[in-house]
């Protein structure tokens, strides 16, 4: 993928033709296979923002990747949400210096370094930041759930659907929409507004994640539903 360039994720056809080749294919076994039932949304959503974090967006960053696109996509159904009256939910990666508290993950990656406290490419990224009164969930690990208080904070809340964006789609959006089924939450990945280093990485896993764990929805559907839950407020 490109910077700016829509991504679709596999059994979701792109706007400007029909989706074909090994991927398509796959889809439709994985359909035939008994895979890939809609979860749909419940009568609760909200928006969950992954990792929307400046280290993704700056040059010479060991993560850099060209996720204009995603951040872009993420922006306009945070907008959204907020119009609509719907919860936001943030999460962002902070490990102690030396990284010590991100155990395996940090050692297997060494560069989350770039996410130790205090550095310069921890932040959300422009136009991304929380707003008053969002919640923002510090985790160390891929998944939002994993060693974190999200889990209860839905739940004391009343919320049963995430619709999910932000980065990376291979590494803590899978991860985190995977945990969010295994809670009880319907995870809604948002195809646009997720972003990978390579749009193969982005379809494969949107793939995965279709046939066994969320849907995948287009930025239109997923405003769709903001706009119909907040007509509910």
């Amino acid at each position: 993928m490109s910077g700016g360039e829509p991504q679709h994720g596999p059994g979701h056809a792109p706007q400007h033709g029909p989706q074909h080749g090994p991927v398509r294919d796959l889809a439709a076994d994985y359909r035939d296979s008994g895979f890939g039932a809609s979860l749909g949304c419940g009568t609760s959503p909200a928006v969950l923002a992954v990792d929307l974090a400046r280290a993704y967006l700056v040059d010479g960053s060991p993560l850099r990747a060209p996720v204009e696109g995603a951040v872009a996509a993420s922006i306009t159904l945070l907008e959204a949400a907020r119009t609509a009256g719907l919860p936001v939910l943030h999460t962002r990666v902070v490990l102690q210096p030396g990284g010590a508290d991100g155990g395996l993950f940090a050692r297997k990656v060494p560069a989350l370094r770039v996410f130790e406290e205090g550095g310069p490419l921890g932040g959300f990224a422009e136009g991304t930041d929380p707003a008053p009164g969002e919640t923002v969930v510090t985790k160390q690990y891929a998944s939002a759930f994993h060693g974190t208080s999200l889990a209860a904070t839905l739940t004391a809340a009343g919320i049963d659907t995430l619709l999910i964006c932000g980065l990376t789609t291979s590494g803590c959006i899978r991860a985190t929409a995977t945990d969010a089924l295994q809670h009880g939450f319907r995870p809604l990945v948002v195809d646009e507004a997720c972003g990978d280093r390579d749009r193969r990485l982005h379809e494969a896993n949107l793939l995965d994640l279709e046939a066994k764990y969320a849907d995948v929805l287009s930025l239109d559907r997923a405003l769709a539903i903001i706009e119909t839950a907040g007509a509910r407020h």
